[in-house]
């Protein structure tokens, strides 16, 4: 297969994914943005009044960036993995793989649909936060970066889900009961200083912690923990996720019946 036939085909997957989220854009991207404001109102502007300062900042500008994250990780994941399920309840996903379209350009085409969303999703939340707060991103390309390994790292953990799944009630699981926890003990409220040590030693263990603190260390220029260990650590997620998901797909996986 030529590289511009493999372009095309990339180029295809993408559209149809980036058409399927903006086509319901009423369920796909004003719900999230709905929801992120009630945080900015309600916890960064009312309730963080009464908080004060975290980390040196006031609490509205330090939970902006997890905030931000948390809209993108959600959006990234949510949308590989109801997608490609959906492709395979109603078999549309065979087609594709009988297809001469290299397994990797499937799992490219997909991934960089989740990242669209979970990105438009995040420009959105971004733009909503000036009317509570006026920040500025104190390291551009850092922040660019950062948001978009994240969105990579979870894209492919949604296609993973996706691939495992059997039923619809699958996809909620990883969500509700992996994911949601991982993000509210990730620093996206709080700084760990805050915690004891063991508190410190257990935070350390949770990825979304080095995706938000290094975010946020793109916009604020304040971290907890060290930004150059973050980036390798995002790096590798995102090498060893998208390499098991390639030997996935390629094995079938959740793909005979």
């Amino acid at each position: 297969m030529f590289a511009n036939h493999k372009y095309i085909a990339f180029e295809t997957i993408v559209v149809k994914e980036v058409r399927r989220f903006t086509r319901i854009w009423l369920q796909t991207l004003v719900p999230p943005a709905i929801t992120i404001g009630l945080y900015y109102l309600i916890f960064g502007n009312l309730i963080g009044r009464r908080i004060g300062e975290m980390g040196g900042y006031d609490y509205i500008d330090f939970i902006v960036p997890g905030l931000i994250m948390m809209a993108v990780i959600q959006n990234a994941y949510s949308n590989v993995s109801s997608s490609f399920f959906s492709n395979k309840f109603q078999r549309c996903v065979e087609e594709i793989l009988v297809s001469p379209v290299p397994n990797y350009i499937i799992l490219l085409g997909f991934v960089a649909g989740g990242m669209a969303r979970g990105l438009a999703v995040g420009i959105i939340v971004t733009l909503m936060s000036f009317v509570f707060t006026s920040l500025s991103i104190e390291h551009v390309w850092l922040t660019i970066l950062v948001v978009l390994l994240t969105a990579m790292v979870f894209s492919l953990a949604g296609f993973i889900n996706a691939l495992f799944a059997n039923t619809f009630d699958d996809i909620s699981i990883i969500p509700t009961f992996v994911l949601t926890p991982l993000i509210y003990l990730g620093g996206v409220f709080y700084s760990i200083e805050l915690l004891p040590a063991a508190g410190q030693w257990v935070s350390a263990l949770n990825p979304v912690l080095y995706m938000v603190n290094t975010f946020r260390f793109g916009i604020l220029g304040s971290s907890d923990v060290n930004i150059y260990w973050a980036l390798f650590m995002l790096v590798v997620f995102s090498a060893v996720l998208f390499a098991v998901a390639l030997i996935l797909l390629r094995r079938g996986t959740g793909l005979r019946h």
